[in-house]
C-alpha cells in the first residue's frame, strides 16, 4: 500500500492525529460527537471514571467507561466543515497505522453518534421533543468534494426533493445519506423519525431574515410541505449530513439525536433548552449502557 504523506495526514509530536489531538488508542468504539465544547463534560459526568482528557482548539475529547463499556465524546465545533475534519481524523485513528503512514488491510468501524440541537420542521414536533434522523439530507455541498454513490430510494427521494423544493444551480446540489438501522433501532420510544436537513450556516441557509434578503424566502414551507412515500422532514441543523455521508463511506455505523428547542412552525424556542439537553443526555446513557456495544 502507498504510504501517506506528511502534508496529508497531520501527526503532531505526541504521535497524535492533528486537529482532535488524539493517539489511537484514546479512542473508544463508540463516539458521542457535540457541537458546544462545554457539553462534553455534560456527557462525561455520567461516565464511572474519565481515562483520557484532550483539547486542542475547539476539539475537547473525554474517554472513559460505563461499566465495561468505552465510550469517547467530543465535541465537533458548528458545521459541516468541522465535521470534514472530525469524521476524517476519527477514521485515521481507527484505520491508519501512524507508524508506516499506511492504511491498515483490516479496517474496523466505530459507531459515531451526535447528541446535538436543532430546530422542528412540523407543528407536531414540539419543542423539548427529541428527533432521531433516519436520514441526513445535506444542503452544504461537503459530500460534493467526495465520490459517492447513493442506492434507488436516495436518488428518488433526492429528485423529488429538489423538484419540491427547487434547491439547485446556485445555491448547491442536495445530497442525502441514511442514518445506521443498527443504532436507529435502538432510538424509539420517546424519539420522533425522520429526515434531518443540515444547512451551511444558521440565518439565511436556514432562513432566518434579519437585515439580508434571501434567495429562498419560502424554504421552511417548502421542507415542511416535502413528503416522500412515509418520509417527512422533522427538522434541521448544521452537522447530520455529513456525519452520515462520510460515515456511510468510511464504513461507520452513523447516528444523529437531536433536542429540539425550536419549532420552526409556530415560531416557538424552549423556555429551557439545557434541562431538554440533560434529558436528552440522559436518555442516551441508559441507551447505551443498555443496548450498544
Amino acid at each position: 500500500m502507498s504510504r501517506i504523506a506528511e502534508s496529508e495526514l497531520i501527526i503532531n509530536s505526541r504521535g497524535a492525529v492533528y486537529h482532535l489531538d488524539l493517539r489511537p488508542e484514546e479512542l473508544a468504539e463508540t463516539v458521542v460527537t457535540v457541537g458546544d465544547p462545554d457539553r462534553v463534560k455534560e456527557v462525561s459526568k455520567f461516565f464511572d471514571n474519565i481515562e483520557v482528557k484532550r483539547q486542542h482548539r475547539e476539539f475537547i475529547t473525554h474517554t472513559g467507561r460505563i461499566g465495561k463499556k468505552r465510550i469517547t465524546v467530543l465535541s465537533s465545533g458548528i458545521g459541516p466543515d468541522n465535521i470534514d475534519i472530525v469524521m476524517n481524523e476519527l477514521d485515521a485513528l481507527v484505520n491508519i497505522d501512524f507508524e508506516s503512514r499506511e492504511i491498515h488491510k483490516q479496517l474496523r468501524s466505530i459507531n459515531v453518534i451526535r447528541l446535538g440541537t436543532s430546530g422542528s420542521l412540523q407543528e407536531d414536533i414540539p419543542v423539548d421533543s427529541f428527533v432521531a434522523s433516519t436520514h441526513g439530507l445535506g444542503l452544504d455541498n461537503l459530500l460534493n468534494f467526495y465520490r459517492m454513490d447513493q442506492n434507488d430510494e436516495e436518488k428518488q427521494l433526492l429528485h423529488s426533493f429538489v423538484t419540491h423544493t427547487q434547491i439547485h444551480g446556485p445555491i448547491g446540489q442536495p445530497y442525502i445519506n441514511s442514518g445506521a438501522p443498527s443504532l436507529l433501532k435502538h432510538f424509539v420510544d420517546g424519539f420522533h423519525h425522520g429526515i434531518t436537513v443540515t444547512c451551511p450556516g444558521f440565518y439565511g441557509p436556514q432562513g432566518r431574515i434579519l437585515r439580508l434578503g434571501i434567495r429562498n424566502p419560502q424554504l421552511i414551507d417548502r421542507l415542511t410541505d416535502f413528503r416522500f412515500g412515509q418520509h417527512r422532514i422533522t427538522n434541521f441543523e448544521m452537522e447530520t449530513s455529513a456525519i452520515f455521508g462520510l460515515g456511510k463511506l468510511l464504513g461507520h455505523h452513523c447516528l444523529a439525536v437531536n433536542a429540539i428547542v425550536a419549532n420552526r412552525v409556530k415560531r416557538e424556542f424552549s423556555k429551557d433548552g439545557q434541562a431538554t439537553v440533560e434529558a436528552m443526555i440522559k436518555k442516551f446513557i441508559q441507551i447505551f449502557s443498555d443496548h450498544i456495544e
